[in-house]
């Protein structure tokens, strides 16, 4: 037996975009969305190198983000793993001295 579940959800997303279709500022909006489309790629497609310059920016913006996350990362778990001893060692002894507390009240 052949799934139906793709179909049925390609038919539904068709009627539900009709259906907004319906609504007027939406029709306008996406008429308007699709026209500014069309006139980025048509204008891309005249000028090919500064999309590839803008492409290039782009790539070279995700790299530096990238790398400072990934630096921010590492300090971040550096300092943690630096810090865990210290934050163990004041947890256990605070657990010591709330149960020799418990035990001093119960005596």
């Amino acid at each position: 037996m052949k799934s139906k579940l793709l179909p049925f959800i390609a038919i539904g997303a068709v009627v539900g975009a009709a259906i907004s279709m319906l609504d007027r500022q939406t029709r306008e909006h996406t008429v308007e969305t699709a026209k500014k489309a069309k006139d980025t790629v048509a204008y891309y497609a005249e000028n090919h190198e500064e999309l590839k310059v803008l492409v290039e920016s782009k790539a070279e913006q995700m790299q530096s983000l990238y790398g400072a996350v990934n630096s921010n990362v590492q300090a971040l778990i550096q300092s943690d793993i630096q810090q865990m001893p210290t934050t163990i060692l004041s947890m256990v002894s605070e657990t010591m001295n709330a149960f020799s507390k418990k035990d001093d009240q119960l005596s």
